[in-house]
């Protein structure tokens, strides 16, 4: 059972490290998928990020996609993109590599440093929110301001 506040307290910390001022807020239902998350923070969906880990077909190569929430990734293009087929891996890789569970991981601070891609569609919107280490945690931050600390490289997804 992962410590939820040790979560939280992880990923704030390894925001601060990477520049991004951040404040987490506990919703009281859940955030784990684009939709809750959209409800809780009453915001569209596509203000959303989502934070997808692929892993590379050939070379096993954990890669993080975040993605707004509108869109699916067309994992076609962003192969061509990595010169490997993706695979989705299973929620105990994903723990793995990034030392959060599915439906709570945040677009950074990783146990695992991760190639990082980011939505243009994101830079959409004034703000965003995005997961922050647990299922119904979420923050608010620029887009633009979580590209750069995230280290992500913009790219179209769809």
């Amino acid at each position: 059972m992962m410590d939820l506040a040790n979560a939280n307290h992880r990923f704030v910390e390894g925001a601060k490290a990477r520049g991004l001022s951040i404040t987490v807020e506990m919703m009281e239902s859940s955030t784990r998928t684009a939709e809750e998350a959209a409800a809780a923070c009453q915001c569209s969906v596509a203000q959303i990020v989502k934070s997808l880990i692929f892993k590379g077909a050939n070379t096993g190569t954990p890669y993080l996609l975040l993605i707004s929430g509108a869109n699916h990734v067309n994992q076609k293009g962003i192969a061509r993109l990595l010169g490997e087929e993706l695979a989705r891996p299973d929620a105990d890789y994903v723990r793995e590599v990034t030392g959060y569970a599915i439906g709570g991981i945040p677009p950074l601070a990783h146990k695992t440093d991760l190639r990082t891609f980011f939505d243009r569609d994101l830079l959409n919107f004034d703000i965003i929110w995005a997961a922050a280490g647990t299922p119904n945690s979420v923050f608010a931050v620029k887009p633009a301001a979580l590209c750069e600390a995230a280290k992500a490289e913009i790219i179209d997804v769809s």
